[in-house]
């Protein structure tokens, strides 16, 4: 990354992190109480290393190959590292133990291949369920009416923990649409914990285009494209930070 890459990188990761806060007080939250999760897919290790300069510590990857390649050029890393995009069956192997929380478990035979692959030195994977709040067959997810069998299912393996849910809603130009997606996102997740008597304090739902109003409606963990983080302000408009 040049230096007005950098420079950028630094004035949009400051610029979503404040709107984030300010989401989370307009909703009478703490603005600690969200997390900014830089989506890395596709950018290289230098733009990884440039984020953390500027204090970023969450780093979501969707493809498992090119996480793996980037863990092992950055071990000494204090940084989190979250598995954000969908996994086959097949890979459950690599990536378990790998992260700190696996945001896209939206079935038993992945959760438990997941759980018996778990390294015996590692406690526990931290897990969320990922729910097709929008319905759609081209994504993944389980259907918000699977949703309690499966939670119910994979709380009882052992070694994994479920933490909350996951979502992507439909795209909408306008992240408003997407509000009521994230807010039924919450319902379902305030249903799971009265129906099972547990707590699942994480939802993770939002992206660059949405995140203030995920924000808004209780999300924990928003994921914001690192390619979004290193466009430079002037380009952007105010009202989709």
């Amino acid at each position: 990354m040049n230096p007005s890459e950098t420079a950028a990188l630094g004035e949009r990761l400051e610029a979503v992190r404040g709107r984030l806060a300010e989401a989370a007080r307009i909703a009478g939250r703490k603005p600690e109480d969200v997390r900014l999760i830089a989506v890395s897919k596709l950018h290289p290790v230098e733009a990884i290393l440039a984020a953390y300069g500027f204090g970023q510590r969450v780093f979501g990857e969707n493809y498992v190959q090119e996480a793996l390649a980037k863990q092992e050029a950055l071990p000494d890393l204090d940084v989190e590292w979250h598995c954000i995009g969908h996994v086959q069956t097949n890979k459950a192997k690599d990536v378990t133990g790998r992260f700190a929380l696996i945001h896209t478990v939206d079935n038993l035979k992945f959760a438990e291949t997941l759980a018996r692959r778990l390294p015996e030195d590692i406690p526990v994977q931290r897990v969320l369920l990922q729910v097709n709040i929008g319905n759609e067959p081209q994504k993944a997810g389980v259907d918000e009416h699977d949703l309690p069998a499966l939670a119910e299912a994979v709380l009882a393996l052992p070694r994994l923990e479920v933490r909350g849910l996951m979502c992507l809603p439909p795209f909408f130009d306008d992240g408003e649409a997407a509000r009521p997606y994230f807010a039924r996102l919450r319902e379902l997740r305030d249903d799971l914990e009265a129906r099972l008597g547990i707590k699942l304090p994480e939802l993770s739902m939002g992206m660059s285009g949405d995140c203030v109003q995920a924000v808004e409606e209780g999300a924990t963990l928003v994921r914001v494209g690192m390619k979004f983080l290193q466009v430079p302000l002037s380009s952007i408009r105010t009202a989709n930070l």
